[in-house]
Protein backbone atom coordinates (compact mmCIF):
# COMPACT_ATOMS: atom_id res chain seq x y z
CA UNK A 1 0.00 0.00 0.00
CA UNK A 2 1.27 3.19 -1.00
CA UNK A 3 2.51 5.34 1.84
CA UNK A 4 3.61 9.01 2.56
CA UNK A 5 6.09 10.83 5.38
CA UNK A 6 3.38 11.85 7.66
CA UNK A 7 2.10 9.41 10.65
CA UNK A 8 -0.58 9.28 13.59
CA UNK A 9 0.44 8.40 16.69
CA UNK A 10 -1.98 6.03 19.16
CA UNK A 11 -2.72 5.42 22.63
CA UNK A 12 -4.76 1.89 22.57
CA UNK A 13 -5.92 0.42 25.45
CA UNK A 14 -8.48 -2.40 25.58
CA UNK A 15 -9.65 -4.70 28.33
CA UNK A 16 -11.65 -7.95 27.93
CA UNK A 17 -13.81 -9.54 31.13
CA UNK A 18 -15.04 -12.80 31.37
CA UNK A 19 -17.12 -14.01 34.65
CA UNK A 20 -18.49 -17.50 35.14
CA UNK A 21 -20.54 -19.02 36.65
CA UNK A 22 -18.64 -22.03 38.21
CA UNK A 23 -15.00 -22.11 38.75
CA UNK A 24 -13.39 -23.92 35.73
CA UNK A 25 -11.33 -27.22 35.86
CA UNK A 26 -9.03 -25.80 33.39
CA UNK A 27 -8.97 -23.54 30.90
CA UNK A 28 -6.62 -22.89 27.67
CA UNK A 29 -6.78 -19.57 25.12
CA UNK A 30 -5.12 -18.24 22.50
CA UNK A 31 -4.62 -14.06 22.28
CA UNK A 32 -4.14 -12.59 19.24
CA UNK A 33 -4.92 -8.89 20.32
CA UNK A 34 -1.36 -7.19 19.97
CA UNK A 35 -1.22 -4.90 17.21
CA UNK A 36 0.93 -5.61 14.28
CA UNK A 37 4.33 -3.64 13.08
CA UNK A 38 3.86 -3.90 9.27
CA UNK A 39 6.48 -2.21 6.56
CA UNK A 40 5.26 1.31 5.81
CA UNK A 41 2.10 0.99 7.41
CA UNK A 42 2.22 1.21 10.76
CA UNK A 43 4.87 0.73 13.96
CA UNK A 44 4.33 -0.78 16.98
CA UNK A 45 6.61 1.66 19.51
CA UNK A 46 5.63 -0.29 22.87
CA UNK A 47 3.14 -3.36 23.83
CA UNK A 48 2.02 -4.88 26.93
CA UNK A 49 -0.53 -7.59 27.53
CA UNK A 50 -2.07 -7.81 31.12
CA UNK A 51 -4.00 -10.84 31.97
CA UNK A 52 -5.20 -11.34 35.59
CA UNK A 53 -5.29 -13.94 37.27
CA UNK A 54 -1.64 -14.53 36.24
CA UNK A 55 -1.96 -17.68 34.22
CA UNK A 56 -0.03 -21.09 35.06
CA UNK A 57 1.45 -21.68 31.42
CA UNK A 58 2.03 -18.31 29.01
CA UNK A 59 3.90 -18.37 26.06
CA UNK A 60 4.01 -15.98 22.53
CA UNK A 61 5.14 -17.07 19.57
CA UNK A 62 3.93 -15.89 16.01
CA UNK A 63 0.66 -17.90 13.68
CA UNK A 64 1.79 -18.48 10.25
CA UNK A 65 0.56 -15.26 8.75
CA UNK A 66 2.99 -13.94 11.22
CA UNK A 67 0.25 -12.84 14.16
CA UNK A 68 1.10 -12.40 17.38
CA UNK A 69 0.05 -15.15 19.41
CA UNK A 70 -0.43 -15.42 23.36
CA UNK A 71 -0.93 -18.83 24.65
CA UNK A 72 -1.91 -18.90 28.56
CA UNK A 73 -3.28 -21.48 30.58
CA UNK A 74 -4.85 -22.14 33.96
CA UNK A 75 -4.17 -25.52 35.34
CA UNK A 76 -6.16 -24.36 38.76
CA UNK A 77 -9.86 -23.62 38.67
CA UNK A 78 -10.87 -19.61 38.61
CA UNK A 79 -14.07 -17.70 38.50
CA UNK A 80 -13.22 -14.42 36.49
CA UNK A 81 -10.80 -13.53 33.96
CA UNK A 82 -9.64 -10.54 33.01
CA UNK A 83 -7.27 -9.22 29.90
CA UNK A 84 -5.83 -5.89 28.93
CA UNK A 85 -3.99 -4.54 26.18
CA UNK A 86 -1.60 -1.23 26.37
CA UNK A 87 -0.03 -0.33 23.20
CA UNK A 88 1.31 2.48 21.37
CA UNK A 89 1.08 2.78 17.35
CA UNK A 90 2.34 4.74 14.88
CA UNK A 91 -0.05 4.32 11.94
CA UNK A 92 1.33 6.18 8.52
CA UNK A 93 -0.47 8.27 6.34
CA UNK A 94 -1.77 5.82 3.30
CA UNK A 95 -2.28 7.47 -0.08
CA UNK A 96 -6.21 6.81 -1.47
CA UNK A 97 -6.77 3.87 -3.61
CA UNK A 98 -5.36 4.50 -6.96
CA UNK A 99 -6.01 2.47 -9.96
CA UNK A 100 -2.61 -0.21 -10.48
CA UNK A 101 -3.28 -0.55 -14.16
CA UNK A 102 -4.14 -4.02 -13.61
CA UNK A 103 -7.33 -5.10 -15.40
CA UNK A 104 -9.69 -7.34 -13.88
CA UNK A 105 -9.40 -9.93 -16.98
CA UNK A 106 -5.71 -9.70 -16.36
CA UNK A 107 -5.77 -11.48 -12.78
CA UNK A 108 -5.59 -14.60 -13.83
CA UNK A 109 -2.26 -14.10 -15.80
CA UNK A 110 -1.25 -12.14 -12.66
CA UNK A 111 -1.62 -15.06 -10.24
CA UNK A 112 -0.45 -17.99 -12.36
CA UNK A 113 2.96 -15.57 -12.33
CA UNK A 114 3.48 -15.26 -8.97
CA UNK A 115 5.04 -17.93 -7.85
CA UNK A 116 5.93 -17.18 -4.01
CA UNK A 117 4.43 -19.11 -1.27
CA UNK A 118 5.13 -17.20 1.64
CA UNK A 119 2.11 -15.96 4.35
CA UNK A 120 1.78 -12.60 2.32
CA UNK A 121 1.68 -14.87 -1.11
CA UNK A 122 -2.43 -13.98 -3.18
CA UNK A 123 -2.58 -18.09 -3.39
CA UNK A 124 -3.47 -18.43 0.39
CA UNK A 125 -6.78 -16.40 -0.33
CA UNK A 126 -8.44 -17.66 -2.89
CA UNK A 127 -10.23 -20.31 -2.46
CA UNK A 128 -12.52 -21.27 0.32
CA UNK A 129 -11.88 -20.88 3.89
CA UNK A 130 -12.55 -22.13 7.45
CA UNK A 131 -15.42 -19.70 7.65
CA UNK A 132 -16.44 -18.94 4.27
CA UNK A 133 -17.41 -21.42 1.88
CA UNK A 134 -18.41 -20.57 -1.54
CA UNK A 135 -22.09 -19.47 -2.01
CA UNK A 136 -23.72 -18.93 -4.75
CA UNK A 137 -26.11 -16.38 -3.77
CA UNK A 138 -23.26 -14.00 -3.23
CA UNK A 139 -21.19 -15.04 -6.42
CA UNK A 140 -24.14 -13.98 -8.47
CA UNK A 141 -24.56 -10.61 -6.93
CA UNK A 142 -20.70 -10.11 -7.42
CA UNK A 143 -21.14 -11.27 -11.26
CA UNK A 144 -22.82 -7.97 -11.33
CA UNK A 145 -19.71 -5.97 -10.87
CA UNK A 146 -17.53 -6.89 -13.57
CA UNK A 147 -16.08 -5.19 -16.54
CA UNK A 148 -12.95 -6.98 -17.46
CA UNK A 149 -11.06 -4.11 -18.92
CA UNK A 150 -11.57 -2.08 -15.78
CA UNK A 151 -8.78 -1.83 -12.84
CA UNK A 152 -9.11 -4.36 -10.65
CA UNK A 153 -9.59 -1.37 -8.09
CA UNK A 154 -12.23 -0.22 -9.42
CA UNK A 155 -14.28 -3.40 -8.66
CA UNK A 156 -13.66 -3.70 -5.57
CA UNK A 157 -15.00 0.07 -5.01
CA UNK A 158 -18.03 -0.41 -6.45
CA UNK A 159 -18.71 -3.88 -4.67
CA UNK A 160 -17.64 -2.64 -1.20
CA UNK A 161 -20.01 0.50 -1.94
CA UNK A 162 -22.72 -2.14 -3.13
CA UNK A 163 -22.60 -4.17 -0.08
CA UNK A 164 -22.59 -0.81 2.54
CA UNK A 165 -25.50 0.00 0.23
CA UNK A 166 -27.52 -3.23 0.68
CA UNK A 167 -26.35 -4.01 3.92
CA UNK A 168 -28.13 -2.64 7.87
CA UNK A 169 -25.84 -2.74 10.54
CA UNK A 170 -27.28 -4.38 13.11
CA UNK A 171 -25.26 -5.39 16.27
CA UNK A 172 -28.43 -7.73 17.26
CA UNK A 173 -28.87 -9.16 14.31
CA UNK A 174 -25.78 -11.99 14.29
CA UNK A 175 -23.51 -13.44 16.22
CA UNK A 176 -19.77 -14.10 15.91
CA UNK A 177 -20.87 -17.72 14.10
CA UNK A 178 -23.31 -16.40 11.88
CA UNK A 179 -22.57 -17.73 7.94
CA UNK A 180 -21.84 -15.11 5.89
CA UNK A 181 -24.54 -16.84 3.80
CA UNK A 182 -27.42 -15.52 6.51
CA UNK A 183 -25.93 -12.53 6.58
CA UNK A 184 -26.24 -11.55 3.58
CA UNK A 185 -29.77 -13.02 2.86
CA UNK A 186 -31.09 -11.02 5.61
CA UNK A 187 -28.81 -7.93 4.76
CA UNK A 188 -27.82 -7.13 8.21
CA UNK A 189 -25.19 -7.48 10.03
CA UNK A 190 -22.12 -6.54 11.92
CA UNK A 191 -18.10 -5.34 10.89
CA UNK A 192 -17.37 -9.10 10.32
CA UNK A 193 -20.21 -9.81 8.46
CA UNK A 194 -19.38 -6.95 6.02
CA UNK A 195 -16.21 -8.04 5.58
CA UNK A 196 -16.85 -11.82 4.89
CA UNK A 197 -19.31 -11.20 2.50
CA UNK A 198 -16.65 -9.32 0.53
CA UNK A 199 -14.08 -11.48 0.59
CA UNK A 200 -16.72 -14.72 -0.39
CA UNK A 201 -17.83 -12.38 -3.18
CA UNK A 202 -14.18 -10.90 -4.20
CA UNK A 203 -13.01 -15.12 -3.90
CA UNK A 204 -15.82 -15.97 -5.98
CA UNK A 205 -14.13 -13.86 -9.08
CA UNK A 206 -11.24 -14.60 -8.72
CA UNK A 207 -9.71 -12.18 -6.78
CA UNK A 208 -7.18 -13.13 -3.47
CA UNK A 209 -8.90 -11.21 -0.51
CA UNK A 210 -8.45 -11.82 3.21
CA UNK A 211 -9.64 -10.93 6.43
CA UNK A 212 -8.30 -7.89 8.73
CA UNK A 213 -8.72 -7.73 12.54
CA UNK A 214 -8.08 -4.48 14.29
CA UNK A 215 -9.33 -0.98 15.94
CA UNK A 216 -10.96 1.87 13.81
CA UNK A 217 -10.73 5.33 15.70
CA UNK A 218 -14.05 6.92 15.90
CA UNK A 219 -15.03 10.36 15.72
CA UNK A 220 -17.99 11.65 18.69
CA UNK A 221 -20.65 13.84 17.50
CA UNK A 222 -20.31 17.60 16.72
CA UNK A 223 -19.68 19.37 20.27
CA UNK A 224 -19.39 16.16 22.27
CA UNK A 225 -16.46 15.14 23.98
CA UNK A 226 -15.06 11.41 23.83
CA UNK A 227 -16.19 8.89 26.00
CA UNK A 228 -14.06 6.26 27.82
CA UNK A 229 -14.38 2.91 25.86
CA UNK A 230 -16.53 4.11 23.23
CA UNK A 231 -14.54 2.23 19.96
CA UNK A 232 -14.65 -1.22 19.14
CA UNK A 233 -12.40 -3.87 17.36
CA UNK A 234 -13.43 -3.96 13.58
CA UNK A 235 -13.21 -6.15 10.72
CA UNK A 236 -11.97 -5.22 7.16
CA UNK A 237 -11.10 -6.64 3.75
CA UNK A 238 -7.59 -6.48 1.81
CA UNK A 239 -7.18 -7.63 -1.81
CA UNK A 240 -4.21 -8.61 -3.77
CA UNK A 241 -4.24 -6.56 -6.85
CA UNK A 242 -1.13 -7.34 -8.71
CA UNK A 243 2.70 -7.76 -8.03
CA UNK A 244 2.86 -3.80 -8.52
CA UNK A 245 0.39 -2.61 -5.86
CA UNK A 246 0.10 -5.91 -4.07
CA UNK A 247 -2.77 -5.82 -1.29
CA UNK A 248 -4.68 -2.50 -0.87
CA UNK A 249 -7.10 -2.35 2.42
CA UNK A 250 -11.39 -1.48 2.21
CA UNK A 251 -13.71 -1.64 5.09
CA UNK A 252 -17.42 -2.31 3.35
CA UNK A 253 -19.01 -1.15 7.23
CA UNK A 254 -18.15 2.45 6.24
CA UNK A 255 -17.61 2.63 2.27
CA UNK A 256 -13.54 3.94 2.77
CA UNK A 257 -10.25 3.01 1.60
CA UNK A 258 -8.41 2.01 5.12
CA UNK A 259 -6.40 4.78 5.92
CA UNK A 260 -4.64 6.22 8.95
CA UNK A 261 -7.77 5.76 11.23
CA UNK A 262 -7.00 1.98 11.24
CA UNK A 263 -4.81 -0.08 13.02
CA UNK A 264 -3.93 -3.58 11.89
CA UNK A 265 -3.91 -6.36 14.85
CA UNK A 266 -4.27 -9.52 12.49
CA UNK A 267 -4.69 -10.87 8.85
CA UNK A 268 -5.99 -13.94 7.50
CA UNK A 269 -8.19 -15.89 5.39
CA UNK A 270 -11.31 -15.30 7.97
CA UNK A 271 -12.49 -14.18 11.22
CA UNK A 272 -11.03 -17.81 12.26
CA UNK A 273 -7.74 -17.15 11.70
CA UNK A 274 -7.99 -14.07 13.84
CA UNK A 275 -10.03 -14.38 16.85
CA UNK A 276 -9.03 -11.87 19.41
CA UNK A 277 -9.78 -14.72 21.84
CA UNK A 278 -9.71 -18.50 21.31
CA UNK A 279 -10.00 -21.23 23.65
CA UNK A 280 -11.18 -23.92 25.53
CA UNK A 281 -12.79 -24.44 29.41
CA UNK A 282 -14.80 -26.96 31.09
CA UNK A 283 -17.05 -25.29 33.89
CA UNK A 284 -20.67 -25.51 35.14
CA UNK A 285 -23.70 -22.93 34.13
CA UNK A 286 -22.74 -20.05 31.90
CA UNK A 287 -20.49 -16.95 31.62
CA UNK A 288 -20.75 -13.05 31.43
CA UNK A 289 -17.71 -11.14 29.20
CA UNK A 290 -17.79 -7.26 28.41
CA UNK A 291 -15.56 -5.55 26.04
CA UNK A 292 -13.99 -1.38 26.01
CA UNK A 293 -11.58 0.01 23.65
CA UNK A 294 -9.87 3.17 23.43
CA UNK A 295 -8.44 4.77 20.67
CA UNK A 296 -6.53 8.05 21.08
CA UNK A 297 -4.77 9.73 18.89
CA UNK A 298 -1.48 11.71 20.09
CA UNK A 299 -0.13 14.71 18.33
CA UNK A 300 0.41 13.97 14.33
CA UNK A 301 4.21 13.80 13.35
CA UNK A 302 5.72 14.44 9.86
Amino acid sequence: MPTCGDSMRYDLKLKITYRYDGPTDRARNLLRLRPLSLDGVQTVDAARLEITPPPSERHEFRDFFGNHVCHVAWNTPITDLSVALHAQVRRFATATMTPSGLAFSDMAEALRTAHSLSPEAPHHFTAASPRLPQTAEIATFARDFVEPGRPVETLVRRLGHAIHERMIFDPHATTVTTPAAVAFAERRGVCQDFAHIMIVALRSLGIPAGYVSGFLRTYPPPGQPRLEGADAMHAWVRIWTGAKTGWIEFDPTNDQAAGEDYITVGVGRDYSDVAPVRGTMRSAGGQETAQAVDVIPKDSTA
